[in-house]
């Protein structure tokens, strides 16, 4: 009697089909033709046939693919990669194919790459590379090959049957192993064992099927499908692992004849060897006797045990050590929990393990519990595969409840789980034995960003500050974890690209440090510098974001009508932000966000409230939300909420220029600024022809420099190419200082005193005063100052017009 062993086959990547035939299919004057598929509009490609055939008996996967290119994105579908694992499987009998739109035929020639993607102590895995030659939009891409294994190994199949791209019709075949097939042609004395020794007595099938497709058995146990019109993979924002939702057909050999045989099965052996590696062994119990005090309380001690563990080197965290470090090192695989400890140094589920064994040995009431890691798939109780269990966790049982801890997640802190292990089912040890269970989610009050700014806005939106990101839960988790695997100058770098992201139009905003990077028990702060130009401005009013962070902040759900998949927001959170603005001596508050609440059901709240005070206005915002994971069926409720939270970010606030009893406006005079008379370079020697002590002292006073920004005029205190004196941002004009009256030369033509007269006027008069006093300014002829730099009345006037 010939005994096999049964390996499934770990296909890496998508796995392209092949046709069974010898020769490739001709294809038709419309698919020659076609420029865009009717049932895949915008489409940059379309699989035109797909063929998977898997001979179990013969030891073979044969693939088969027809692609049609309709746009210039569908050209990377010309390069090729076929994962295998080498040793085991190979890749043969590869052929391929371009056909041009007019007909012409290229054949692959050349012989594929052979590159490895991994290697590990007892498995290699590596892939082919092709690339079909001179491909263009219009053409068809065809190719065909084989993965076979040898006699002693039998591979089930894994049908995928959405790919990136719409595909117009599926086939696929499965002959299993000789003892499953019916007919006395098919008797054989050979039968298969699992990795377990047992031996395999069920083929099993897990489906996931389009409406009215169905998986059929003809009369000698062969299976079949048939598929067509399939839609391509979705793309839609925060979707759950979608592995599980994608249509598919899995085949596996198992020694179980139903699920609830399999899991209950799986599920002692499971806890039998949990149980064997954290046994409290004597080297256990004396590392646990140095850490606690028999005064302790249950989760006193707990909390020390596992503050213990969480200062091992975390193997899943750290540099990968080469073979001759780990042998230096004296470092080898823990085979029990004492090993990992003597070492300080393991893997997550190592760490796990140890402390779970360290409540064991304090006395403590422990159990582990195996979940599947929520970021990788969902836990399908139908499928029978106890590898869908990913993780471990511990819960602790103490004073009538039970406290779950992710030990083995580096950073995380006490009585607080990964996100990736909340919401996720899977098999537990208890008193009473194994059952499934199913983790909480996390609270939104878990989770949450705060952030903390003080902005100085001047009138022309010119804004500075500081923000402190505080940061609790998973949104410190995530950003400690990085520091693990980067130095902190790139985890700097990762955060400044996120603020990019967020911070307003005009405004830079970069990390000076952290606090408590490396402290889990603290919450994480980020110290953030910002300056740039917030807003814009009209003649009469600066208009800025009504909420700093919100002005380019992600809106998600707005851009997709429907929804396809179910919503995964991973965790629930709340970010509150409070912002206060100093405003410029010049500048008042005319509107401003309306104090809000944004309910929706029990789910999610915005709130907003503003609080305005003399010189300063402060505005707060908070968006909470509850939610973790929705059906698809609610995704025009949580649309219609995240709609008005839309609408509501989106208002602005108003900051008019301020005027004083008189009306008169009381911002820097900054239109003078900008004419173009005031910004010309002018001859100091050319305004005073008179020469002498006048020029002599007129230099001396004024220097002989002009601004060339129009904008920095009287904050520089620049004009007509001289600095008068530096006048402040925000002020009356001042009285030229002394030594500057040297400018009233006896010249006729030249402005003297005059020109800070009318400045000084120009500051303090309304328009309508003050044209006419421009048009019959009795002291300054119409020509002064023409050719010199200055400005003459007549010039004055027009421009002074125009900027009203």
């Amino acid at each position: 009697m010939r005994v096999l062993v049964c390996f499934s086959a770990l296909i890496l990547s998508v796995a392209f089909p092949v046709l069974l035939h010898a020769q490739f299919q001709e294809p038709t004057k419309e698919e020659l033709a076609m420029t865009e598929d009717p049932k895949a509009p915008g489409a940059a490609a379309v699989y035109l046939n797909l063929e998977e055939i898997t001979d179990d008996p013969l030891h073979y996967h044969s693939f088969y693919a027809r692609i049609k290119v309709l746009q210039e994105k569908g050209k990377e579908l010309a390069t090729v990669e076929l994962p295998y694992q080498r040793g085991d499987f190979k890749v043969t009998d590869i052929h391929g194919r371009t056909i041009h739109a007019d007909g012409t035929v290229i054949p692959l020639t050349g012989k594929p790459e052979d590159l490895l993607i991994s290697k590990g102590a007892d498995k290699t895995f590596g892939r082919k590379v092709f690339t079909l030659p001179s491909v263009e939009v219009g053409s068809i891409l065809e190719y065909r090959y084989q993965l076979r294994y040898d006699d002693n190994h039998y591979s089930s199949p894994y049908w995928r049957m959405q790919k990136d791209y719409y595909v117009r019709k599926e086939h696929y075949v499965f002959t299993p192993f000789k003892a499953f097939l019916k007919g006395s042609q098919n008797a054989t004395n050979q039968y298969l064992i699992d990795e377990h020794g047992n031996t395999v007595n069920s083929l099993i099938w897990w489906t996931q099927l389009p409406p009215g497709a169905k998986l059929v058995a003809d009369a000698s146990g062969r299976y079949s499908i048939d598929l067509a019109d399939i839609p391509p993979i979705p793309n839609e924002d925060y979707m759950p692992p979608i592995g599980s939702f994608l249509y598919h057909v899995q085949f596996y050999y198992k020694s179980a004849f139903d699920s609830g045989d399999f899991w209950v099965t799986e599920a002692k052996r499971w806890s039998k060897e949990v149980d064997h590696f954290a046994e409290p062994t004597k080297p256990v119990k004396e590392a646990v006797a140095g850490l606690i005090a028999p005064s302790d309380s249950d989760v006193d001690k707990a909390r020390k045990l596992y503050k213990a563990v969480q200062a091992l080197d975390n193997t899943d965290f750290s540099r990968e050590k080469s073979k001759s470090e780990l042998k230096q090192l004296g470092i080898r695989a823990a085979k029990r929990a004492e090993d990992t400890w003597v070492q300080k140094s393991g893997t997550s589920q190592d760490i796990t393990l140890l402390y779970l064994a360290m409540l064991r040995a304090a006395g403590l009431t422990a159990y582990d519990m195996r979940v599947v890691n929520r970021n990788e798939g969902v836990f399908e109780p139908g499928y029978l595969e106890f590898s869908q269990l990913d993780d471990d966790i511990v819960i602790l049982s103490t004073g009538g409840k039970e406290i779950i801890l992710d030990p083995g997640e580096k950073m995380c802190p006490f009585q607080t789980l990964h996100w990736k292990h909340t919401g996720a089912a899977g098999i537990r040890e208890s008193a009473d034995g194994r059952a499934a269970m199913a983790t909480p989610y996390l609270p939104y009050t878990a989770n949450t960003i705060t952030r903390l700014g003080d902005v100085t806005v001047d009138t022309r939106g010119s804004t500075t500050g500081t923000f402190r990101f505080i940061l609790t839960g998973q949104e410190a988790l995530d950003w400690r974890q990085e520091a693990l695997l980067n130095d902190e100058d790139e985890v700097k770098k990762r955060f400044d690209r996120m603020l990019q992201g967020m911070a307003p139009e005009g405004v830079e905003a970069h990390i000076d440090h952290f606090l408590a990077l490396n402290d889990p028990d603290s919450n994480l702060m980020a110290v953030v510098k910002v300056q740039g130009v917030l807003g814009s401005a009209t003649s009469k009013r600066l208009l800025l974001p009504g909420f700093f962070f919100e002005a380019r902040g992600h809106r998600p759900f707005l851009d997709q009508a429907q929804r396809i998949e179910p919503i995964d927001m991973q965790y629930a959170n709340r970010v509150v932000d409070q912002v206060v603005y100093r405003l410029a001596p010049g500048l008042a508050v005319e509107g401003a966000p309306q104090d809000a609440k944004i309910p929706w059901a029990d789910q999610a709240v915005l709130s907003t409230k503003v609080v305005s005070e003399p010189g300063q206005i402060t505005i707060a915002r908070s968006l909470a939300r509850g939610f973790t994971y929705l059906k698809a069926e609610q995704y025009q409720d949580v649309r219609g909420f995240y709609q008005k939270v839309s609408a509501s970010d989106q208002q602005q606030l108003v900051l008019p220029f301020r005027r004083n009893r008189k009306g008169i406006d009381e911002r820097p005079f900054r239109e003078v600024s900008a004419l173009p008379c005031f910004r010309r370079r002018a001859s100091v020697a050319g305004a005073f022809p008179g020469g002498g002590e006048g020029e002599a002292a007129a230099r001396s006073a004024v220097g002989g420099r002009c601004s060339p920004n129009p904008h920095s005029g009287f904050g520089k205190g620049f004009l007509c190419g001289s600095p008068l004196r530096r006048i402040p941002h925000y002020g009356r004009w001042p009285e030229p200082r002394r030594g500057a009256r040297t400018l009233g030369h006896p010249h006729p033509q030249t402005p003297g005193p005059q020109l800070f007269s009318l400045l000084g006027q120009l500051r303090h008069r309304r328009k309508a005063q003050l044209l006419p006093l421009l048009d019959n300014h009795p002291r300054w002829p119409a020509t002064a100052g023409h050719g010199h730099g200055f400005c003459g009345p007549r010039r004055l006037r027009r421009t002074y017009s125009s900027v009203h």
